[in-house]
Order: C-alpha cells, then sequence, then structure tokens
C-alpha cells in the first residue's frame, strides 16, 4: 500500500503538515544521505533533533549544525560489535524519556537505529508516537540463507509490525525483498536518494566543448565496492592512455584494503578525496566526461535494488552515466535516458563502450541533461510533508508497541 503523496490538496501537492518536532535515529552522524535528510527536514521548517551513532570514516571531525546526542562509535561490518552498541544505545536512551514523550515523529534510518528507536520509544511509554523506518539499504546478511539470515528477517518482520510507514530510496526494495521476502503490506513512501530537497545547490555547469585527450570517467560518491574496482582497474589496463578514472569521495578502506596499491599502479587512475556537498559537484562532474554508477558489491540483492544518489548528482550536472542492465539502476538510466547501460557487468564490455563513444555522442547527451529543469534530479519537499502531513495531522498513526 503506497502512500499517496498527492493526498490532500486540489492543486495535488499534499496537505502543508504544521511544524513538527522530529526525532532522527541515524547510524553514522557523519554519512552524508543522513546529513542531507536533515538538513532537508530543517528547511521545511521542523524542528529535528537526532541520536546518531559514528563511525569514523565518513568526515571525522565534522560536528552536525543541528541539536544531535551522540550513542556511541560503532564500525563497519562487524555484527557481534553492533549488536552491543544497539544493547547499550536502548540502555543510555532511558535519559531522553520526555524527549521521545514529546516527539510528534520518530524516523528510523535503517535497522539497527529502528531496533533503538522502537525500544527506546516503549520504554517512554510514547507510543503514540509514529515511527517511519526509512530503509536506505539491505543488509547482506538479511539475504543470508543460514540461521543467523533468518534470525536477522525474524527480527525485522517483528519490527515492520510495530512501524507507521516504510519509506525506501529506490522501489526494488519494496517490489523484490520487503513484498515477497517480508510480505510487507503497510503503507510506504519513495523518497529517492536526489539531492537534498531544500538545499543551497550552486550553479550548474554550462555547456562547453568536450576537450582532447583520454575519456574522462568518473567513480563519485561513497567507494566502497570491491568488484567496481576490479573492473575500472581492469578497463585502465585495456584502454591505456585513451581513458583516465577519477574517483572522488569517501574510501571504505575496510572494504578495499587494497584500494591505494590499485590506484597507485597505475598512471590512469588517480584519487581526489572527500569532496564538499554540493559546493564541489559542478567541478567534480564538469571534470569527468562519464560517471560509473553501477554498484556491485552484493550483487542479487541490494546492489541490483538500489537507485545510488550518484545518478542523480551526475544528471543535474550533466554528467552521463553508465550502468548495468537488469539492475535498478540500469532500468532508471536506460527509461530516463540518463546515460548509457552495459549488457553484462565486464571490463570488456565497459572498454567497448568507451571505445565506441565518440565526443559528439556524448557532448549531446550531456547537453540533453542540462536542458532538463534541476527539479527532475532534486528531492521535492512535498514528498516529505506527505509523509509527515499523514503521519503527524492525524493519519494513520503508529501501531501497536
Amino acid at each position: 500500500m503506497r502512500l499517496d503523496q498527492s493526498r490532500g490538496r486540489k492543486d495535488g501537492g499534499p496537505a502543508p503538515s504544521r511544524k513538527a518536532r522530529i526525532e532522527v535515529f541515524g547510524f553514522d552522524v557523519a554519512e552524508i544521505s543522513q546529513v542531507r535528510r536533515i538538513r532537508a527536514l530543517m528547511s521545511l521548517g521542523h524542528e529535528v533533533h537526532s541520536f546518531t551513532m559514528s563511525r569514523g570514516n565518513m568526515a571525522p571531525g565534522d560536528a552536525p549544525d543541528w541539536p544531535n546526542t551522540h550513542l556511541f562509535h560503532t564500525v563497519n561490518e562487524n555484527l557481534p560489535r553492533r549488536a552491543a552498541v544497539v544493547a547499550g544505545s536502548v540502555a543510555r536512551m532511558a535519559r531522553h524519556r520526555r524527549r521521545l514523550q514529546a516527539a510528534d515523529l520518530i524516523i528510523a534510518r535503517n535497522l539497527d537505529m529502528l531496533a533503538i528507536a522502537w525500544a527506546a520509544r516503549a520504554m517512554a511509554g510514547a507510543g503514540h508516537v509514529p515511527l517511519v523506518y526509512e530503509c536506505l539499504d539491505i543488509h547482506g546478511a538479511l539475504c543470508r540463507a543460514d540461521a543467523a539470515g533468518r534470525a536477522m528477517r525474524a527480527a525485522e518482520r517483528a519490527l515492520l509490525d510495530r512501524i507507521a510507514m516504510l519509506v525506501v530510496s529506490s522501489p526494488g526494495f519494496v517490489r523484490d525483498y520487503f513484498g515477497p521476502v517480508q510480505a510487507y503490506r503497510g503503507p510506504w513512501a519513495l523518497w529517492e536518494n536526489r539531492l537534498a530537497a531544500g538545499a543551497e545547490l550552486p550553479p550548474r555547469p554550462t555547456m562547453v566543448a568536450a576537450p582532447g585527450g583520454p575519456l574522462r570517467l568518473g567513480w563519485v560518491g561513497t567507494i566502497r565496492c570491491g568488484p567496481s574496482l576490479a573492473l575500472l582497474a581492469e578497463v585502465a589496463d585495456r584502454m591505456g592512455p585513451a581513458v583516465e578514472i577519477r574517483i572522488h569521495g569517501v574510501v571504505h578502506r575496510h572494504a578495499l584494503p587494497e584500494f591505494d596499491a590499485v590506484v597507485g599502479a597505475r598512471r590512469n587512475m588517480s584519487f581526489h578525496g572527500p569532496y564538499r556537498y554540493p559546493q564541489d559537484l559542478p567541478a567534480i562532474y564538469g571534470g569527468c566526461d562519464l560517471v560509473w554508477a553501477q554498484d556491485l558489491w552484493q550483487r542479487g540483492g541490494n546492489s541490483d535494488w538500489l537507485l545510488p544518489n550518484r545518478i542523480y548528482e551526475a544528471g543535474w550536472a550533466g554528467c552521463p552515466a553508465i550502468a548495468v542492465a537488469g539492475t535498478e539502476t540500469g532500468r532508471r538510466v536506460a527509461g530516463d535516458g540518463l546515460g548509457w547501460v552495459l549488457p553484462q557487468a565486464r571490463a570488456e564490455a565497459l572498454a567497448a563502450l568507451l571505445a565506441r563513444l565518440g565526443r559528439e555522442e556524448i557532448a549531446a547527451r550531456r547537453r540533453s541533461l542540462l536542458q532538463r529543469p534541476a527539479g527532475a534530479f532534486v528531492q521535492d519537499g512535498a514528498e516529505i510533508e506527505a509523509v509527515i502531513a499523514r503521519l503527524v495531522g492525524g493519519g494513520t498513526g503508529a501501531r501497536a508497541a
């Protein structure tokens, strides 16, 4: 049952929600999609406070510019440690009962934080406060066929029965996982991982003639995909000076321990480090002819279902994307004319495409993207308001705790 986001006004927009007190439970205080979400909520006039973890691999040292309560420092890909942190966070939430009781809405981003938020809400006697589960990724452990995977899915199903709304960043999550695997039939809404609603964006790049020299292929954003790194390195080896691989973003070195060695061994691969969002987007995408948009990290699961932020960033900046057929990303890139789609995630297929594409063909696609309104790639605040209006404005409310 998807939320009708045009419900409530004759002009097709959502009924305006009153200023709401929103508590956001987030898995990393510095993770950029979380920063975007909180700032979007604030730009809509809502009073936002967060309870967050920190991981230290996103933007170390960055302090949130909104009211935040730190819970624990945690680490990636360490399920026993994460389970202990969840339990410890629930215990710490005992001192925040009044804050939860006074909230109008609780948003929990990903499964760990949903467990903490639900338990904290129950301890606070705040079962009247609607709880939203915002799912950004389907963790690989949830797709495992072993006992641990079954236990995690059972825990998630129990929590799904206690939420007021499921919010996903890709329809593939509902079509391929929450519907058939978890048998979820409750209300859901789509908040795609576009550029943030309410963000003050820099001017979009202007169309310029494509320079000579090597074709510049970017890999931008969260850099954590080992198969993508291997594929791009093989393309660099195959094409030599005809291609330049430019990497921008935050590297998850726990997932890519070989990253520096792979990039350092190739003169036509370069790493440019983290970037400021959204200030640096025009320069980054303006410095690329094309961008590699496909996640290959968890094929057959999350990677096939997600829609990455980079396809919206690149489209906004006029940089065509390359994805792989048979994935949600590939379907979106092909369906919306955002770039080109490979039949398979193979280096020879990518190298053949890059060798075939002419400068004029790339320039024509770039021109087409820049002619689209910026709003095609930026989240509409009305999508967020539709959910808030429904839940805070006396809609479905929370299910029984």
